[in-house]
């Protein structure tokens, strides 16, 4: 599992770049193989049918080998008040994927990762039938080990929890998930293994 920054994108953010309210907040546009072709604004990209844009994943895990788990804050316009996966988000124009997960690691849940490690992409469209918006993403997965306590923000976050693969299973079949947990969690399952070994039940 390399450590380095995902291919094809230039490291570091411009303060340029950087937005300067969630309003303006700028995604880029990508082809199907994950080739940069212009940037949208966040909502609009998200926008039925959707606009294929690059987004990443993170999956943290303690040394149990559970995963950290948080339900997204109510207040959150997409998919809010549903278990997902650790951290989700997108870089911003020009910032590669392994840097923005870790920064939005830090924002949403106030630690940093001890590990943080590629774990491939996927592409997918799911559209949130709550709230007619449209995931169309390419998505860079990233796994890692997390030993700090996590901080997290309660205007992105409403509860964080650790989950075991049981637990997880069981959560799932009576609780509301993200439209795209799955899809990213069985994208990132070859690297899980490879992280938290086969006694972790991934």
């Amino acid at each position: 599992m390399p450590i380095t920054p995902a291919n094809g994108q230039t490291a570091g953010l411009s303060a340029a770049s950087a937005p300067a309210a969630a309003e303006s907040i700028m995604l880029e546009l990508v082809d199907e193989d994950g080739t940069t072709i212009g940037t949208a604004e966040k909502l609009a990209a998200h926008q039925p049918p959707g606009q294929l844009h690059r987004a990443f994943s993170v999956f943290l895990f303690d040394e149990k080998g559970r995963l950290l788990l948080q339900r997204r804050a109510l207040a959150k316009y997409h998919s809010p008040g549903v278990w997902s996966n650790t951290c989700c988000g997108h870089p911003y124009p020009g910032e590669t994927p392994f840097a923005a997960a870790a920064r939005r690691t830090a924002e949403e849940l106030g630690l940093a990762p001890a590990l943080l490690a590629e774990a491939g992409t996927v592409r997918y469209n799911h559209p949130d039938p709550a709230s007619g918006l449209v995931e169309q993403e390419f998505n860079h997965l990233f796994v890692g080990v997390v030993r700090a306590e996590p901080a997290p923000d309660p205007a992105e976050i409403g509860e964080i929890a650790f989950m075991t693969a049981q637990e997880l299973a069981e959560r799932h079949a009576k609780e509301p998930f993200s439209a795209w947990f799955m899809t990213v969690l069985d994208a990132a399952r070859p690297a899980v293994r490879e992280l938290t070994g086969p006694s972790a039940g991934w």
